[in-house]
């Protein structure tokens, strides 16, 4: 009987002690223009400096419509990584083989972060493209999501 209830204290150890588990998350950002002629620019980007969303954030109520008053110079991060990627046009058009040295990139970045203990947990991505004739404007953004338990 001893052993049985032992046996139930360390398992109730070993579960409050994964329950307790916290984890860090960091968002790794692939941004791919899609401006013809090969007049975009694009990066993976990754923030070194952390913000804490609280500072920068106002409730709004019926009572209180304050305006929020935070500087946009105080959330501009100073310290990220920027990865040099290619476009995905040139002056001929399309450049299939700027979208596989892309890939190849991401690849590595994606493979750098697993080694380094994150989990890939969610991935987003959206376009803005031509919004019409005169409309020069393009990119193809994807965020990638990382987890890992908190070191």
């Amino acid at each position: 009987m001893k052993k049985i209830l032992l046996a139930l204290a360390f398992v109730s150890l070993l579960s409050l002690d994964i329950q307790a588990q916290q984890y860090e998350v960091k968002v790794i950002t692939s941004v791919e223009s899609i401006v013809p002629s090969g007049l975009g620019r694009s990066r993976i980007v990754s923030a070194n400096d952390t913000r804490d969303y609280k500072e920068y954030t106002s409730t709004q109520t019926e009572e209180d419509n304050t305006r929020n008053k935070s500087k946009r110079k105080e959330i501009r991060v100073k310290g990220f990584d920027e990865t040099k990627l290619l476009n995905f046009f040139n002056l001929g058009g399309i450049r299939f083989q700027n979208i596989a040295s892309n890939d190849a990139l991401i690849e590595s970045k994606i493979n750098d972060m697993l080694a380094q203990g994150w989990d890939l947990a969610f991935v987003a991505s959206a376009v803005e493209s031509a919004g019409g004739k005169g409309d020069n404007n393009g990119i193809f953004i994807t965020r990638y999501i990382f987890k890992r338990v908190k070191q």
